[in-house]
């Protein structure tokens, strides 16, 4: 009986440690309050890299409340695939701020996937770059909206 217990336990405490193993401070309350990145954001036309979607929080949601599930989906085009190493994440402030070892527990060649990222209050961008095993490379700004 002493054996299904700790077994038991042992299984409580693993379920606990996979369900929170994707929750994560994406940025910190002292990273929000950089300076703003000076000039404005620049994107390219039209280009066959993959796609970059933010699929929550739903960007036409408005403001969402911290903690919250941050999704990204990477849409590999013409049969290529994602290379996750050449994934970047950055958070744009003056001084830019490596995200990157923050979502690689949650990132797959499917996207990021962080069941409970923390984000202080306020609107916030990041920075997701993407290639392809053909050498495309896609550079897309996301727009986060926290509410207080």
């Amino acid at each position: 009986m002493k054996t299904m217990s700790r077994i038991l336990t042992l299984g409580a405490v693993l379920l606990a440690c996979s369900a929170s193993a994707f929750a994560v401070t994406l940025i910190k309350e002292d990273e929000a309050r950089l300076p703003a990145a000076a000039g404005g954001l620049t994107t390219r036309g039209i280009t066959r890299g993959p796609g970059v979607k933010l699929l929550s929080p739903d960007p036409a949601a408005g403001a969402v409340k911290s903690p919250f599930a941050f999704k990204v989906a990477f849409e590999p085009r013409g049969g290529a695939k994602i290379d996750p190493a050449t994934v970047s994440v950055t958070y744009l402030k003056a001084t830019p701020v490596d995200l990157l070892p923050r979502v690689k527990p949650g990132l797959s060649a499917g996207g990021i996937d962080l069941s409970g990222a923390e984000v202080p209050p306020g609107e916030h961008q990041i920075r997701v770059t993407v290639q392809d095993s053909e050498g495309r490379q896609t550079s897309t700004v996301l727009q986060l909206n926290v509410a207080k």
